[in-house]
């Protein structure tokens, strides 16, 4: 459903057939538009990684921002945890099928950004 603009004899403006719930777009948004699930999900790509690895990957994410983002990205389906060894307790994860399916998502959001040299302005 489309939104409108009404305005009405005053010059109010009013939303008919807002959505009342998030849209297509920001739930695909909220999924993997969060800080660095994005880039989570992209060091995946080619396979299992280690905790500690992937935090070195991503640079400026510290490892509780890292394991919030695994927790999250886990708990939606996108990626499995799995234990390597009881101790000293070592993990790796790895794309689900789901996950997987991001990856063209992210890669033409890579291309675009790359192609407009977009800049991040503070």
């Amino acid at each position: 459903m489309e939104s409108q603009i009404k305005i009405d004899n005053r010059g109010r403006k009013s939303v008919e057939n807002a959505c009342l719930e998030p849209c297509a777009i920001e739930k695909g948004m909220r999924l993997i538009g969060g800080k660095w699930k994005g880039s989570i999900i992209y060091h995946l790509k080619d396979g299992p990684v280690r905790f500690n690895d992937l935090t070195r990957l991503l640079g400026g994410a510290s490892k509780k921002m890292v394991d919030q983002r695994l927790k999250e990205l886990e708990l939606e389906g996108m990626v499995e945890r799995k234990v390597i060894s009881d101790r000293p307790i070592a993990v790796s994860y790895e794309l689900t099928e789901f996950g997987r399916t991001a990856l063209k998502i992210l890669d033409d959001l890579r291309v675009w950004s790359e192609t407009y040299d977009i800049q991040i302005r503070s």
